[in-house]
């Protein structure tokens, strides 16, 4: 497939808002591809690139090359030069990767180049999500979306998945099971204002400690065991402690769900930045022996022969409990009738002792019937939290003044729309410590894709978790609201992007 096919997909794709022409565009895309070529193409048209980075800043793009008179450049061609950027390191790499981009470009039509930049700054939105990707392949290949999105969800990957279908057809989906030592995307939560709304929403449900740790899925078979983060990225090496509690329990096929936190000598949580410093570390003994991690699961996916995706809550919870200690598994509050006065009283006392006296985030209130919907924020969980916050995407900052001189200080914040763009909420300045300040401008200018004088536009790669005091209306952004007071809480590079709040869940708090 020729990457002007691509190129021009893209094209009708950003040129329409119907979800139903993105599937038909799609479809009729994937009809056509080889089974090679069907990862390489989803990823480009979810903005992605298979190689992750390749190293290529806004600088190198800027000059280019006169356009080929024809499409000539093949899908399978540019991913392979593109793994050859990627590849290039040490001294002379930043002259040849100008160059081998030079080349790259001259291969080009200009419709392609125009596709192209878009691809390589991180910029190219053309709204074709995930989840509109999933019902176009089904169309494509002829099988039921909703088995196509369960694939998808034990998966983990979209591009792996497209392959196998175009290659087997609907026979492909049968592979596609949960299995240990394959993560699946994690179930995630959406927000209630408190924990009387969750209550009414959800009915006979379990309220639950939400711990300020990282999410884990730890995956094991005999002896072995493997530890995966919320973005499917294998961490096992650094997390020893965890390895051997896993091994220690009564079951030797298992995948559980969970969070692993630095505690300090009082069993409370210490704060996010050492748990996230020390999952981070890559095997320094005193860093492991200074900061070790306690393991809390609350979830059990398998246990043995069988998997408990589709089991209701409780079930799932009483699996659980059956194998792993209490003081490995999250505190709860059970709560069968939410229109009982006293259990709704209980149910308020213990989201404020998790609070004020266990120092956690707040409460996850879970409903007792519901299946593991893994990928999806689904309304079966509701998160309290005392404080508002939003886990947003930078996607500028400003140049600092004073004593912030010479680095990156004024975020610009962004939601996400349902197309996958993002749109700005506001900027704030507030929160940063010198270290963070330090940090951040390491990092956004490592996502520049263009400077100007007043600071760097990045790609809407970071997410920064932010509080705020209230939303409001405001004309001066794009979606007519913006955050009162906010204020950077830590970023979370353990979430990608794409699981950033969306400018719907954020119009939903206007008053």
């Amino acid at each position: 497939m020729l990457v002007a096919e691509v190129a021009g997909a893209s094209g009708r794709l950003a040129g329409t808002a119907a979800r139903s022409e993105k599937v038909r565009v799609l479809a009729e895309l994937f009809g056509r591809v080889s089974a090679q070529e069907a990862p390489v193409v989803v990823a480009y048209l979810a903005g992605r690139l298979p190689q992750r980075k390749v190293g290529v800043g806004w600088q190198t793009l800027r000059e280019r090359p006169a356009p080929a008179g024809r499409a000539t450049l093949e899908v399978l061609e540019l991913d392979r030069r593109l793994s050859a950027l990627a590849a290039l390191a040490g001294p002379g790499s930043q002259g040849e990767r100008r160059r081998q981009v030079g080349e790259l470009m001259a291969l080009a039509t200009e419709p392609e180049q125009h596709f192209l930049l878009g691809l390589l700054s991180g910029e190219l939105r053309q709204g074709a999500l995930d989840a509109v990707a999933v019902e176009a392949l089904a169309a494509a290949v002829g099988a039921p979306a909703e088995a196509v999105r369960r694939a998808l969800m034990l998966s983990g990957e979209l591009g792996p998945l497209a392959g196998q279908l175009v290659a087997r057809g609907p026979a492909a989906l049968d592979a596609f099971r949960l299995t240990v030592g394959r993560p699946v995307q994690p179930m995630l939560a959406q927000s209630a204002k408190d924990v009387d709304e969750a209550l009414d929403r959800l009915g006979p449900c379990a309220v639950e400690e939400k711990l300020d740790g990282v999410r884990i899925q730890a995956h094991r078979d005999g002896d072995e065991v493997r530890l995966f983060t919320r973005t499917l990225a294998e961490i096992t090496a650094r997390l020893p402690e965890v390895v051997a509690l896993v091994r220690e329990l009564p079951q030797e096929r298992l995948v559980l769900d969970g969070e692993v936190l630095v505690l300090d000598e009082e069993g409370l949580p210490r704060p996010f930045q050492q748990t996230s410093g020390r999952v981070g570390s890559h095997g320094e003994r005193a860093e492991h022996a200074e900061h070790p991690l306690s393991a809390v699961f609350f979830d059990l996916l398998l246990a043995g022969d069988r998997d408990l995706l589709d089991a209701p809550a409780a079930e799932r919870r009483a699996a659980l409990a059956a194998l792993v200690p209490e003081r490995a598994r999250v505190r709860r509050l059970r709560v069968d009738d939410p229109s009982d006065p006293e259990q709704r009283l209980l149910a308020r006392e213990f989201t404020r002792a998790a609070t004020a006296e266990h120092r956690h985030e707040g409460v996850v209130v879970k409903s007792l019937d519901a299946p593991y919907s893994a990928g999806r924020r689904g309304s079966s969980w509701l998160k309290v939290k005392p404080v508002h916050t939003l886990d947003l995407v930078v996607l500028a900052a400003e140049w600092g003044h004073g004593r912030r001189t010479g680095r990156l200080s004024n975020l610009h914040l962004g939601a996400r729309r349902a197309d996958g763009s993002f749109a700005m909420l506001g900027k704030t300045f507030k929160g940063l410590t010198d270290s963070l300040l330090e940090w951040q401008t390491v990092r956004l200018r490592e996502l520049a894709v263009r400077e100007e004088r007043w600071g760097v536009a990045v790609r809407p790669e970071l997410v920064v978790e932010i509080a705020f005091d209230g939303v409001q209306r405001s004309s001066r952004y794009p979606e007519g609201v913006t955050l009162r007071f906010a204020r950077v809480l830590r970023y979370r590079e353990d979430k990608r992007a794409a699981e950033a709040d969306t400018v719907e869940s954020v119009a939903a708090l206007l008053p």
